[in-house]
């Protein structure tokens, strides 16, 4: 049965039909917990729209008696009718305030809210009876009045207490339901994952075997390691795909094999007769044939000029490709960073001081790192030329390194005009021009900090340039144990 599985399901069918049980699996328990939080969110508003409510009108329930305490008291001193309406309209709301209460409650007590629409009656008539001519009758109904919203007061406390006793019942009960829906979300989340990691395992063992024979030959053809042919066993598609890698390992080598030719023919076909032609030209230069006039001489020199510039460009061309290919092939080796660093600037030591230009070191001396020397010396060194051409007389160049949590980040910073806004995307393209450049320098073909990202990056770092208020500031980062 397993063979039959194995010749009959082919790698996508395998992939589709695991995935199709994850996905049905993943949307069973997502389709769960979306009903229980929308119904645990519906509870929780339903609560806190209780509690705001309960909350609201006690409190204007409380406020409400005031009023009318106050509007009463006036009426029975000053015998303005307008205190009377005011009296009825904080009345009709406060009436108005319980119902609601009674509405939106359950454990509220029946007798308090009779109790407090019978003191609202008496202290109501009094309110509205004909006004008594004697200053005791009217000492009476004063007396009269303050006990009954005495009473009124400790009627809201007690209103008020309740509610809030049955809002804490109300979120307790409601804490315990998210409780126990969190624990049964929690089950159903964990079954399912437990689930999907053994599908997902059952489908990584039927496809271990000839995905890793795809991987390591995809890293055989990045490692330019085309002499070994591919071969990849399993289902019918996986086999098809390691017949397809194996062309592409063929048409590699051969492509591999032209690019040398043709870098050989360049070398050979463009750089020979680029000497003669630069060696006529300098024949003029010299006027050997004969005098030369002014305006011929200024031919010569613009001839003598671009062939310069035609050769460095082809020497660049090979330099890049050159560097490309041997950043595949890293020889590391513990060496001093310090010292290395020392024996870069010291090699450059005439161009930085025929410029007054002072370049320091700073880090400990003890740091050591696993690269390939020899590359990484040409990283620091294309770093230095290139801090050297744009800094200014008598500036300052440093490096900078340290280690921190098993990372080297080293930094290379000058004080010269910086690189502009446009031009920092493309930094590290190869043959790309910055639109700052030192005045009289002699133009270069853009391919220095190209080389010292290539390197950078073949051994497993990073560089970058970051932004600063002047001068360039170059980042690069290395692991120390590769």
């Amino acid at each position: 049965m397993q063979r039959n599985m194995r010749t009959n399901l082919s790698f996508r069918q395998l992939i589709l039909a695991g995935f199709m049980l994850i996905a049905i699996l993943s949307s069973c328990v997502s389709m769960y917990a979306l009903w229980t939080i929308e119904r645990i969110t519906k509870q929780g508003q339903e609560v806190a729209q209780k509690a705001i409510v309960l909350t609201e009108e006690t409190q204007r329930l409380t406020e409400l008696t005031i009023s009318m305490e106050r509007s009463a008291r006036q009426y029975l001193v000053l015998d303005d009718p307008s205190f009377q309406n005011i009296f009825d309209h904080a009345l009709l709301e406060a009436t108005s305030s319980l119902q609601l209460l009674k509405k939106n409650s359950n454990d509220l007590s029946m007798q308090d809210m009779e109790d407090w629409r019978k003191e609202s009656d008496v202290v109501s008539d009094i309110v509205r009876k004909n006004r008594p001519r004697s200053k005791s009758a009217m000492r009476d109904e004063q007396q009269h009045l303050h006990a009954a919203f005495l009473h009124l007061a400790k009627i809201n406390d007690r209103l008020s207490l309740a509610c809030k006793r049955e809002i804490g019942q109300s979120n307790m009960m409601s804490l315990s339901d998210l409780e126990y829906q969190r624990s049964v979300l929690t089950g159903v989340v964990v079954g399912a994952i437990v689930l999907a990691m053994a599908l997902a395992l059952l489908l990584g063992g039927w496809l271990s075997r000839p995905s890793g024979q795809i991987q390591a030959a995809i890293e055989r053809l990045g490692e330019n390691k085309y002499d070994q042919p591919v071969v990849v066993g399993g289902p019918a598609d996986m086999r098809r795909l390691g017949q397809q890698l194996d062309w592409l390992r063929q048409r590699l080598a051969i492509l591999e094999d032209d690019k040398k030719r043709f870098l050989r023919h360049i070398s050979h076909e463009l750089k020979t007769p680029l000497a003669a032609l630069r060696e006529a030209v300098a024949l003029l230069n010299e006027e050997v044939p004969g005098k030369l006039n002014e305006q011929q001489h200024e031919i010569v020199q613009i001839l003598g000029k671009n062939t310069w510039s035609l050769q460095s460009q082809i020497e660049d061309l090979l330099l890049y490709n050159a560097a490309a290919f041997e950043a595949q092939n890293l020889l590391r080796t513990k060496i001093n960073l310090f010292q290395l660093l020392e024996s870069v600037v010291q090699d450059q030591y005439l161009q930085w001081s025929a410029r007054n230009l002072d370049v320091k070191i700073r880090g400990d001396k003890s740091v050591e790192i696993a690269v390939d020397g020899d590359k990484l010396k040409i990283v620091f060194a294309n770093l230095l030329a290139n801090a050297i051409k744009f800094s200014p007389p008598h500036g300052l160049i440093y490096f900078a390194f340290e280690l921190v949590s098993g990372i080297v980040k080293i930094d290379c910073i000058d004080q010269g005009p910086g690189v502009a806004s446009q031009d920092v995307p493309h930094i590290f393209d190869p043959f790309y021009q910055g639109s700052i450049q030192p005045p009289g320098a002699r133009q270069s073909n853009g391919i220095g900090l190209s080389i010292v990202h290539e390197y950078v990056t073949a051994h497993g770092g990073n560089i970058r340039l970051l932004p600063g208020a002047s001068g360039a500031h170059f980042q690069m980062m290395l692991n120390h144990e590769s």
